[in-house]
């Protein structure tokens, strides 16, 4: 009788819980929840890739425009800018908790987050944790966000965190779907990614 009586307050414990959490991720658009739910899982294992591209900043004190170099290895990130926009060349290596940055003709210098760093360094508030997900076409899985979908149950537009992310154009590379063009406003920025190339690369297994 003990045992049952437990079961019971347990079950109804458990309940309670389900019931105070908030989802994470509201969904809109015209895309299918279950097809972007697997579509999630399945770019999700990407631990690795390597990106070639260009990104423009647009701000009201300056904009410009660089080539842009992303590895990803896990957690660990190389991030290379070339051209005005870089000031000649910036790298951004690490991983979190141990970020630095490298600035032409200016020296190295190291923070705990690539946000600070960027911040501090070149005036730009760019939400670089953020882009790991992003990049991929994928909200940030621990923040609330505002999800809209496209026809094909991909990622139309993201809100999340203060940004809006508008998703312009996707890529197939290895059967995965894959940004090709995003523009992302928020901070008084607006930042245009427009990748070229995609390897992406499951690492992990």
């Amino acid at each position: 009788m003990r045992l049952g009586y437990l079961l019971v307050i347990s079950l109804f414990a458990l309940l309670a819980g389900c019931a105070g959490q908030k989802p994470q991720e509201a969904l809109h658009g015209q895309g299918d929840p279950a097809q972007w739910q697997a579509h999630k899982s399945q770019i999700a294992q990407l631990d690795g890739w390597q990106i070639s591209g260009k990104v423009g900043i647009r701000s009201p004190q300056e904009s410009g425009s660089a080539t842009l170099f992303w590895l990803q290895r896990q957690s660990y990130s190389d991030i290379r800018l070339s051209g005005p926009l870089g000031q000649g060349a910036s790298r951004l290596t690490g991983r979190p908790g141990a970020i630095v940055l490298d600035i032409a003709n200016q020296g190295r210098f190291e923070a705990a987050s690539p946000e600070a760093l960027l911040e501090e360094q070149l005036g730009w508030r760019l939400p670089v944790s953020n882009l790991l997900w992003w990049i991929r076409g994928l909200p940030e899985p621990e923040r609330r966000s505002q999800v809209t979908l496209d026809a094909d149950s991909r990622l139309a537009r993201l809100q999340q965190d203060g940004w809006q992310v508008d998703y312009l154009g996707y890529t197939e590379h290895d059967g995965y779907a894959l940004p090709a063009r995003m523009r992302l406003q928020g901070h008084d920025l607006t930042v245009t990614l427009v990748i070229k190339e995609w390897r992406p690369r499951l690492l992990g297994q």
